[in-house]
């Protein structure tokens, strides 16, 4: 059910033997993708439960869903970057179905984040289905 982007990142995970050049690999994700407009970053698209700040602005057109999204810390806006690879190009009805879960599992993720930045993955990820769920 992983996007074509998605199974990408799965593969280049595969090729990175530890944990910390997949960190690295993350944030790099993040690094690379526009940032959020700071007219987007407003209580409307901020994401609550998160450790740091976090903006989600979704954008659904021709029943395809893909948000953008930015935080201010590095790891987090590639864990944006991540999940936008997983849900972006979608068709919006299809959002709510994905085992997010199951499919950053691959990724090897659940092991190595932090109490914290996991609740707030999780908090990312509801806020996305929520949004598609309105919206199909």
């Amino acid at each position: 059910m992983a996007t074509p982007a998605f199974e990408e990142i799965v593969e280049d995970f595969e090729f990175l033997e530890d944990w910390e050049d997949r960190y690295r690999h993350v944030i790099d994700q993040g690094k690379a993708m526009e940032p959020l407009d700071d007219a987007l970053k407003v209580p409307a698209t901020k994401v609550h439960g998160c450790a740091s700040q976090v903006w989600l602005h979704p954008i659904i057109e021709g029943g395809v869903f893909r948000f953008d999204g930015d935080s201010d810390a590095l790891i987090v806006r590639g864990l944006i970057a991540v999940l936008r690879s997983l849900y972006n190009g979608l068709p919006v009805n299809e959002v709510p179905t994905v085992d997010a879960g199951g499919e950053l599992a691959r990724l090897g993720l659940n092991d190595h984040l932090s109490a914290q930045r996991s609740n707030g993955l999780r908090a990312m990820i509801e806020r996305i289905r929520d949004v598609a769920q309105e919206n199909a």
